[in-house]
């Protein structure tokens, strides 16, 4: 797929995903799309379980807008990157958040098949989020990481999986 096309895929999947519009997101997605997001530990397969994991983000990001800044491929994937802004509500992570608005530099890499996205792998720093929103990045990550040794040593976020299901 040439990268100009990967880019549109990936700028309509960011509008869409700024309007919260699960229905046009879903529509960009190819049959076996694997949703991946490192910071909180998830993973979503298929077009239901992506449709559940958008509809529960917004839940609990319901401004959430993203801007791509720039992109680079390698004929097979493109990364993005740019600047999520989003307001964590509800108590979806154990905290109560101060209702600020949160700024954060965001990567993301995609996949494509037949002229679909077939993976989107998410990354932000969990500590730059928390900040931002007023709450404290150990508490979110005992609730995302249930038993996951804390401290110095302690395995990276990105090392853990869970299905949002």
């Amino acid at each position: 797929m040439h990268k100009r096309r990967m880019v549109e895929l990936a700028q309509a999947l960011a509008v869409a995903k700024s309007r919260q519009d699960v229905s046009a997101a879903v529509r960009l997605f190819h049959p076996d799309i694997l949703l991946e997001v490192p910071a909180f530990g998830t993973t979503a397969r298929g077009p239901a379980a992506n449709e559940k994991a958008l509809r529960r983000f917004f839940a609990s990001f319901p401004d959430y807008d993203v801007t791509l800044e720039g992109s680079a491929s390698d004929g097979e994937s493109l990364v993005c990157w740019g600047t999520a802004r989003l307001t964590m509500t509800g108590d979806r992570f154990g905290v109560r958040p101060d209702g600020n608005r949160a700024v954060l530099p965001v990567f993301i890499r995609f996949t494509f098949r037949d002229d679909l996205i077939a993976s989107e792998r998410f990354f932000f720093d969990l500590s730059v989020l928390c900040a931002g929103c007023g709450v404290s990045t150990d508490a979110v990550r005992r609730t995302l990481f249930p038993g996951a040794p804390e401290g110095p040593g302690a395995p990276g976020v990105g090392e853990a999986e869970r299905s949002v299901a």
